[in-house]
């Protein structure tokens, strides 16, 4: 068996970012350029996958415009609204009539990863569990706490020390992959999936979890980490000029560091961008001066400013 789907959560609305998800639904925020869910449908159609489901709540048309044919990379993209936030549980749930019938993958739409997919697939078909978490050693809260050895399922012992079985020892990526009867766990109303998780660990049945180690993975929760991942991209693109070719910008303006200037942009002369990420339709005026900034769609920055978001 192959898992071709896959639900992208696209739900949330990602109060950590505060202005950023203002205007934009966080999962497309962009980085680099592209919107951030673009990563993941990447990450996952490199895997195998060819069906994606995607569910909606905080400015849904969005998505629409940014995905107009329904489709990437010719993978069909399926959006579910959501009109009243669900939540991971109450998400899972909504999409069991597009996703029921075979295993799939679900997949936080606010991370950035390059970790391997593939051997978690395959572990999670040979294993037998209901659930299979992906997992890191390091890199955020470690949570979940994991029993390695033993029958080689890779049992998941406490999430948080929940339960006050053990302490955690992994991260939790937000990917997991799961078998169809876990619908049964859930219900049409707003909820974490994790009581569900908890159940499951109470009862012993198949909630596995799988260490992943290659790779990168960032959770881009707060403006620092929105910043640090184009840091991390800068370096690893050298030579990439990160300005959209329909940018205007006067010859007599500087941008640096691990800048980004989107289309339409506008600089005006002897202004300063330093690791700022100015989004669509920006506007910079004379002598500006810009340090670990974000611009947001279309608003107009003048003066010196640091840490700051618009």
């Amino acid at each position: 068996m192959q898992i071709t789907r896959a639900f992208v959560l696209g739900a949330g609305l990602g109060t950590r970012l505060k202005r950023l998800t203002e205007v934009r639904p966080k999962p497309l925020i962009p980085v680099a350029g592209r919107p951030l869910i673009a990563s993941a449908f990447d990450h996952l159609i490199d895997s195998g996958i060819r069906q994606i489901v995607i569910n909606t709540h905080h400015l849904a048309a969005a998505y629409g415009d940014a995905f107009p044919g329904g489709t990437y990379r010719e993978v069909p993209l399926t959006f579910r609204h959501e009109p009243v936030l669900l939540e991971t549980g109450g998400g899972i749930k909504n999409v069991e009539d597009l996703l029921g019938a075979e295993p799939f993958i679900v997949y936080n739409g606010d991370i950035l990863a390059t970790l391997p997919l593939e051997p978690a697939l395959a572990w999670h078909l040979a294993s037998g569990n209901e659930v299979t978490l992906v997992l890191r050693s390091q890199g955020g809260p470690l949570q979940i706490a994991l029993d390695a050895g033993g029958d080689g399922t890779g049992r998941v012992l406490d999430i948080g020390n929940r339960l006050g079985r053990a302490i955690g020892t992994r991260l939790f990526t937000g990917i997991y992959i799961v078998n169809p009867t876990f619908f049964r766990r859930l219900t049409l109303e707003k909820a974490s999936v994790i009581p569900a998780f908890l159940k499951m660990i109470e009862e012993g049945a198949g909630l596995g979890g799988i260490v992943l180690d290659e790779g990168h993975w960032w959770d881009l929760g707060t403006r620092e980490q929105y910043l640090e991942v184009h840091r991390h991209l800068r370096k690893a693109a050298s030579g990439t000029v990160w300005i959209d070719p329909s940018a205007h910008i006067d010859p007599s303006a500087t941008i640096t560091g691990a800048s980004y200037v989107g289309p339409n942009a506008e600089i005006g002369p002897e202004a300063q961008i330093k690791d700022s990420i100015l989004w669509n339709g920006t506007k910079i005026a004379k002598k500006t001066v810009l340090k670990n900034c974000v611009v947001t769609d279309l608003q107009c920055v003048a003066g010196d400013h640091v840490d700051r978001d618009f």
